[in-house]
């Protein structure tokens, strides 16, 4: 076995090893200073330099595995540790030398090292801010808890001592490390952020901060009442805290702790907020407590409260600018758009607002991006926002002084012109489109959309902005209309038959539950016989005010709105029961009701057609569905499967305008179809002798014959046309040579075979 694959398993085992050896240390040193065995004083001495310097190790080693700034943490502490020994080897030394209790300017300045440099270590923590002014905000919490705790102290601890018993300035300077403890614990609570998982490394180490803290709190009070005498059992304190801080090293970071956060950090409980003022009430009233019968402050209270107060001052000037810059940072969010830093459609409003009460010209741009949401289908949000960002850039650009550019929302920008404005909007709107044109490169990965753009100019038909907003919405949509990449600009016509598109929409949705709807039959005859074997259903809207509409009229309204759902399940029923009534004089009838292409996408379909065939006791071969060609070329893998399922219960399937779409022959062996209809526009040219379309209409027959699909030759107006149609072999033919659509009542009558050759 090579040595670099014992080495890793030898550190482990090495670090076991040391680990036991201090907790023994520890545990024996207990056991001794609790029995007052001989030598405690000396013992407790050793035990704690050598418990000391494992965890100096310890932290050393673990520094060397971790990256930066985890690393900085951990040399800190190591840092910390060796204070701490060469601290507790010069109190050991000077004690043996006949110093009694060495407070010494040396003792004094080591420990007060190893403080700040522990001090470093946690605010140089994975969950310690940032941000300078973070870390100030942080340390200032702990001095302030440190500061609040000496007049508590001295009413708990010092009150029934005379002064002359703290004379010694380096005396009085060692009991203040108790308050520097607990200044320590208060950083770690406070670094120990919410919201994210607690490393148990720092539990430790703040387990270990609070054992040192009882311990310099008991020696404090031992010391102040003269009670106490080296090789007392509260010796044992500090080597364990030690031995806790060593044993922190063997905790890796939670993996959460090296991310970056991308959201927004957890604001903290309350009492993490309060915790550094909650000593400042106690404080004042040890300070009312403190006061001699003279009436005087005993001067460490003195100098300590005024520590505190000037500490406030300057945590609360920290805590008054954090909220300037807060205030700010909310303005921005408020008034500007994250992701591109354009302003937001909070501040387009405003302004726009502002500048139609100024009385002067104004008018307005609206931007829709095209093809935006094929880029994000493609290549991920990310891509996308990213293309915002270029796009936003290139379009301020263009506008310049000329106007404001505003992000209102995804892909949609707006331009406010207002004022003695230099160019009109028009040619605005062309510098706009020219800096979205593709830049070398850009238009072969296929990640630069275009953009439609809408033009308002204020006027006396606007009563508002959002009058203004909704022409120049409406004059978008026109451009996108024209075919994208393009502006247009409002007009009354445009504003009239936007309006009284919406008012189609909104007469739409009540149409089926008021019952506007009706139903109309176009026969299907037999070309040899004459006779109807069949109709085909069409959908009229009784409309309150504008007649009967034809399908052409609002169908494409429906689509649109998915109020086609509801209309067809409508026309379904409706056809199916029409379909059960006819049957009764002429049972070998079928019906054809045309499905749109949204509904063949749904799961549904299925239980819609047998719901309606069996609620009208029709059987399912009298029913065939149209499907357009496209919609079933670009239907899915479940659309077919979906279809499959119908014909196996027996539906027939239709393919309507057979010839307008992608006409893919390889489709045809994958739709579950039994009948083609020729489109009319081939049928139309029969008329005037047109060889191609007379090819065409063959061909279709014989591609039919050869799928074994039966053939619908549609919009049969002439007798040339039906001699042609018939000549060619198409079995059956529609059009207004053979019947218009007409109600059910009026259908019954056309039982008889039509006369072909009038």
């Amino acid at each position: 076995m090579s040595l670099a694959a014992v080495a890793p398993a030898r550190r482990p085992l090495s670090g076991r090893v040391g680990l036991v050896a201090a907790a023994l240390v520890v545990l024996g040193e207990a056991v001794w200073l609790v029995g007052g065995l001989p030598g405690a004083a000396l013992l407790s001495d050793l035990g704690a330099v050598a418990v000391s310097s494992w965890a100096a190790v310890a932290c050393a080693r673990v520094a060397r595995r971790h990256p930066t700034p985890l690393r900085r943490f951990w040399a800190l502490l190591a840092a910390t540790m060796i204070l701490a020994a060469l601290g507790r080897t010069v109190w050991t030394v000077e004690r043996l030398g006949g110093h009694g209790l060495p407070h010494t300017p040396l003792v004094g300045g080591l420990f007060t090292a190893g403080i700040v440099t522990g001090t470093a270590a946690l605010l140089c923590s994975l969950a310690a801010p940032r941000s300078l002014v973070g870390q100030a905000r942080t340390l200032l919490d702990g001095v302030i808890v440190g500061l609040a705790l000496i007049p508590i102290g001295w009413v708990v601890v010092f009150r029934d001592l005379a002064d002359a018993d703290l004379a010694d300035p380096l005396r009085t300077f060692g009991l203040l490390y108790p308050m520097l403890d607990l200044m320590q614990l208060t950083i770690l609570v406070a670094v120990a952020g919410p919201g994210r998982p607690m490393w148990r490394a720092l539990t430790l180490i703040g387990v270990g901060l609070a054992t040192r803290a009882a311990a310099d709190a008991g020696y404090v009070s031992l010391v102040a009442h003269g009670s106490y005498a080296p090789g007392h059992p509260i010796d044992v304190c500090w080597p364990l805290s030690y031995l806790l801080m060593g044993l922190a090293t063997r905790y890796p970071p939670p993996a959460c702790e090296g991310e970056e956060e991308t959201g927004e950090s957890p604001l903290p409980p309350w009492w993490r907020v309060a915790l550094p003022y909650l000593p400042v009430g106690g404080a004042i009233v040890a300070v009312v407590l403190s006061r001699q019968p003279t009436g005087q402050t005993p001067h460490l209270i003195f100098i300590g409260m005024m520590a505190l107060l000037g500490v406030l001052a300057l945590r609360q000037g920290l805590a008054a600018n954090e909220n300037l810059r807060l205030v700010a940072r909310l303005r921005r969010l408020a008034y500007s758009d994250q992701l591109t830093g354009l302003p937001n459609r909070l501040t387009f409003t405003r302004r726009l607002r502002r500048a139609l009460r100024a009385d002067g010209p104004v008018a307005v741009l609206l931007l829709d991006l095209d093809g935006f949401k094929q880029v994000n289908d493609r290549f991920g949000h990310a891509a996308g926002d990213r293309l915002l960002s270029t796009i936003a850039d290139r379009m301020r650009d263009a506008t310049g002084p000329d106007g404001m550019i505003a992000r209102l929302g995804g892909d949609e920008f707006a331009v406010l012109v207002a004022g003695d404005r230099p160019v009109p909007p028009e040619r605005l709107a062309v510098r706009l489109l020219a800096a979205l044109e593709p830049l070398p490169g850009e238009e072969d990965v296929g990640v630069h959309p275009s953009a439609s753009i809408g033009i308002a100019e204020y006027g006396p038909q606007h009563a508002s902005h959002t009058d203004l907003l909704r022409d120049a919405d409406i004059a978008m949509y026109a451009a996108k209309a024209a075919g994208k990449s393009a502006y247009r600009t409002c007009t009354p016509q445009l504003r009239e038959s936007a309006v009284t598109r919406a008012e189609l929409i909104a007469d739409l949705r009540r149409a089926v539950d008021e019952g506007q709807l009706l139903m109309e039959f176009q026969p299907i005859v037999d070309l040899a016989t004459g006779t109807v074997r069949s109709a085909e259903a069409l959908v009229r809207w009784r409309h309150p005010r504008l007649g009967v509409l034809p399908p052409a009229r609002f169908l494409p309204l429906a689509e649109e709105t998915g109020l086609i759902l509801a209309i067809d399940r409508w026309v379904i029923h409706e056809a199916t029961r029409a379909a059960a009534t006819w049957r009764e004089q002429a049972p070998e009838v079928t019906v054809a009701v045309n499905i749109a292409a949204a509904h063949l996408r749904r799961p549904d379909l299925i239980a819609t057609v047998t719901g309606a065939v069996g609620a009208a006791g029709l059987p399912p071969r009298a029913l065939t569905l149209e499907l357009t060609e496209s919609a079933l070329i670009e239907g899915s893998e479940a659309v077919l499967d979906r279809l499959t399922q119908l014909r196996d219960l027996g539906i027939r399937i239709a393919i309507d305008d057979f010839g307008t779409g992608y006409s893919s022959l390889s489709y045809l062996h994958r739709i579950p179809a039994t009948e083609l209809k020729i489109d009319r526009s081939f049928v139309s040219r029969l008329d005037a002798d047109d060889a191609r379309a007379y090819a065409t209409v063959e061909m279709i027959n014989r591609l039919a014959g050869a799928f074994d699909l039966a053939v619908v030759a549609e919009g049969v107006e002439t007798r040339s046309q039906h001699a042609a149609v018939t000549a060619i072999g198409c079995l059956h033919g529609q059009g207004w040579r053979y019947g218009r659509p007409v109600a059910l009542s009026e259908l019954l009558h056309a039982l008889t075979p039509v006369d072909a050759a009038r």
